[in-house]
């Protein structure tokens, strides 16, 4: 589908979601030029209806959304992007230009988080990486680990040792995701076709 640029005075409302955390990032309005720019070069542009102009979201701050997936409303007269932020997108600092609790919740952080440190960590510093890179079987041997711990605390009675050998239990199995080239999105939707 094309955008229908007739409606609105020639622009587009753009929905920006954060694509790890489908978090709603902002709204902003393209024409047909920024909508152009936006495709070509990666990088999310708006029309400014003040400034009655493009302008690059992170051209000065440095806080670029890059494109990664986008789709049209049914009517094709507004768009939402899949973006990864890099870097807070309101200009007041924080995260998103809406106050919304996470809508996919804190494994998504915490997957973007285990991905960061297994990029750009080291291994004196981080447990995360020093685990990814002693390669799979090792990682796949931690969660069995853990996997029993947490059956061994789901007998007692101690309901902070099961909770915390369930957390450990889930960052383990996102560390082997990531092994496995998964996501934890791949599983949610896996889960998804089993209601259908």
């Amino acid at each position: 589908m094309t955008p229908d640029f007739t409606k609105s005075n020639g622009l587009l409302p753009v929905i920006i979601q954060d694509a790890g955390t489908m978090k709603v990032l902002m709204l902003g309005y393209m024409d047909q030029e920024a909508y152009t720019k936006t495709f070509e070069t990666g990088y999310v542009t708006f029309y400014s209806r003040s400034r009655k102009s493009l302008w690059t979201k992170g051209e000065t701050s440095g806080n670029y959304l890059i494109v990664q997936s986008c789709s049209l409303d049914c009517d094709s007269d507004a768009l939402l992007i899949n973006a990864i932020p890099k870097g807070p997108t309101c200009h007041t600092g924080n995260e998103s230009c809406f106050s919304l609790p996470d809508e996919k919740g804190f494994l998504y952080k915490l997957e973007q988080i285990i991905n960061e440190r297994i990029i750009s960590g080291s291994e004196e510093s981080s447990y995360t990486k020093k685990l990814f890179n002693e390669g799979i079987n090792k990682v796949a041997q931690k969660v069995g680990e853990e996997a029993v711990e947490l059956i061994i605390e789901a007998k007692d009675n101690n309901i902070e040792l099961f909770k915390n050998e369930a957390a450990d239990l889930l960052f383990h199995l996102l560390i082997l995701l990531k092994a496995k080239g998964l996501e934890l999105k791949d599983i949610e939707s896996t889960l998804l076709s089993r209601q259908r």
